[in-house]
């Protein structure tokens, strides 16, 4: 998680194998009156654990943290 930490802090938006924003109905997140892009992380290449978040300016926001393989993206 700590590669995971540096990851989103220095370089949440670099689209990567492993990070990366989400597509069709899941692309954005509203909140109150913005919209922004979705994005997910996997913490691993091998495993299935996903950190779905979304940048506004500096700050990143974990919306949702899974430990398996969301349904949504399947």
């Amino acid at each position: 998680m700590s590669e995971t930490w540096d990851f989103l802090t220095r370089t949440p938006e670099t689209t990567t194998p492993t990070n990366y924003p989400l597509k069709g109905s899941l692309a954005t997140i509203t909140r109150g009156s913005r919209t922004f892009q979705r994005w997910q992380h996997k913490p691993t290449s091998q495993g299935t654990a996903r950190v779905w978040f979304y940048v506004d300016g500096s700050t990143v926001y974990l919306e949702q943290v899974h430990n398996a393989h969301p349904n949504e993206t399947k």
